[in-house]
């Protein structure tokens, strides 16, 4: 499995309109997914003024997109190891690829925790 953060409202426009589509596919030509042991830090990272983020649930073997694991250009989070490997998906996100989709909201510490049934 492999995870693309979101907000609800995006994931309910693509259920209503088609396969989802980030904004990162039009800007860099993928949509920018995770393993479950960067959601962490990558939601700290890229989504430091949201309260609440959408995780969705993607099964790597049904999706109609490629995906390349590939270093991220601009360098991994804080927290991630230089090394690391992202999963990008080269194309939209078909609704049959998301298993589930789950929140994730962060704590009274203000960090963000993954949902205990991811």
């Amino acid at each position: 499995m492999i995870y693309h953060l979101t907000f609800r409202k995006n994931w309910r426009y693509a259920l209503a309109t088609g396969p989802y589509k980030a904004k990162s596919l039009d800007k860099e030509g993928f949509i920018h997914c995770s393993t479950a042991e960067h959601l962490v830090p990558v939601a700290m990272d890229f989504f430091q003024a949201r309260r609440k983020l959408t995780i969705l649930v993607i099964d790597e073997t049904k999706l109609t997109a490629p995906v390349k694991w590939e270093k991220p250009s601009g360098g991994p989070p804080p927290g991630v190891p230089i090394n690391a490997k992202f999963p990008h998906i080269y194309g939209p996100i078909n609704h049959e690829a998301v298993t589930k989709t789950l929140d994730m909201e962060r704590n009274a510490d203000d960090v963000f925790v993954p949902p205990d049934n991811l």
